[in-house]
């Protein structure tokens, strides 16, 4: 090696390491990254496991209570009482068996079972309590990840509207079903009109308009969940981003389902509770999906410099004065400003 590229060496590995660390700006800099950044160091991960904790105990009780009063009610119309079945089975792949999917849960069991007796009263209870800690637990958590503080509202009032959400929620769920049985039939109708009924294409495309609908019906409910839950005034284009991003992540993961969920159940040292497992490892794809959609909107909200509460803007502004208040200089006390002027020292 010659003296020359000797020395041409340390120049040749700066500008390299310069050429990283923009490189290493730049990704830093792009909103998706920061948006995963703001969701760890906003403890995301863990919000989002304890969720997927108290939303196990909805969904059952959800299920118990949900088809006892599906039974009485939509007991004779075959086809809203299968798109219900269908709408669960493709919304939490593997927990109830459907048509086109095999489930832990028999529908049929559900639908026979008795909402007002003394089971049905238990479930009752064990609904509402985990609805209401599901939500209050979704509340905080969104609230941790926009950087607020908990709501302040009054404590009955806030469980009012948590339970006034949930019935909502359901509502919401049982006109997605029969959106899904109008959908149905008119997709047939026109399929049958062009002669490729009960075909592979008919299928997908019945696959595609049921997905398009849950696409609309998450998006909406994340909408209501960051906007109306949370109690946080986000501009309506922010809020409509994250909303249609989380319905997206979603979707996928619907789609995704049974492949995201067959390495528990596969696993023989797993076998035993892959049942448990398995809903809890979707649930918290799902609680994460929407923590994520939620950090998405506060970056955004944040790079626009925008104010979500003035209320805690002001108390956080004043905590700083003081702050910088306390650590001033102390004014120097009148004594040794006498003995100053006294003995001439400046």
């Amino acid at each position: 090696m010659t003296e020359s590229d000797a020395a041409e060496q340390p120049g040749l590995w700066a500008r390299l390491m310069a050429w990283v660390g923009r490189v290493t700006e730049w990704v830093m800099a792009l909103k998706p990254v920061r948006v995963f950044t703001h969701y760890g160091e906003s403890r995301g991960p863990i919000l989002a496991s304890g969720l997927a904790f108290q939303a196990i105990f909805a969904v059952f009780g959800g299920l118990w209570v949900g088809f006892s009063i599906a039974g009485l009610i939509i007991a004779n119309n075959i086809g809203l009482r299968a798109s219900l079945i269908e709408v669960l089975a493709q919304t939490v792949p593997g927990l109830i068996e459907s048509d086109t999917s095999d489930g832990i849960v028999d529908p049929e069991t559900l639908l026979t079972a008795g909402v007002f007796g003394w089971t049905g009263a238990i479930a009752l209870v064990v609904l509402l309590l985990a609805a209401l800690n599901w939500l209050a637990a979704a509340r905080d958590a969104t609230r941790v990840i926009f950087e607020l503080p908990p709501s302040k509202t009054n404590f009955v009032l806030l469980k009012a509207k948590d339970l006034g959400l949930a019935v909502g929620f359901g509502a919401l769920l049982l006109v997605s079903a029969g959106l899904s049985v109008v959908g149905t039939f008119a997709l047939d109708g026109v399929l049958q009109w062009m002669g490729i009924r009960d075909t592979t294409l008919s299928t997908v495309l019945g696959r595609t308009v049921t997905l398009a609908i849950m696409f609309v019906l998450d998006a909406f409910v994340l909408g209501m969940l960051y906007r109306v839950l949370a109690g946080v005034k986000i501009p309506l284009h922010h809020l409509w981003q994250g909303a249609l991003i989380g319905a997206l992540a979603l979707g996928g993961l619907k789609v995704l389902g049974s492949s995201l969920l067959g390495g528990a159940s596969n696993n023989p040292l797993l076998a035993s509770f892959a049942v448990l497992l398995g809903l809890l490892i979707w649930f918290n794809f799902v609680c994460q999906a929407i923590l994520i959609a939620a950090s998405w909107i506060a970056v955004g909200v944040r790079d626009d410099q925008l104010v979500l509460d003035e209320k805690v803007a002001e108390q956080r502004l004043e905590q700083a004065r003081q702050l910088v208040a306390a650590h001033e200089p102390e004014a120097e006390p009148a004594k040794a400003r006498w003995f100053r002027r006294l003995f001439g020292r400046r």
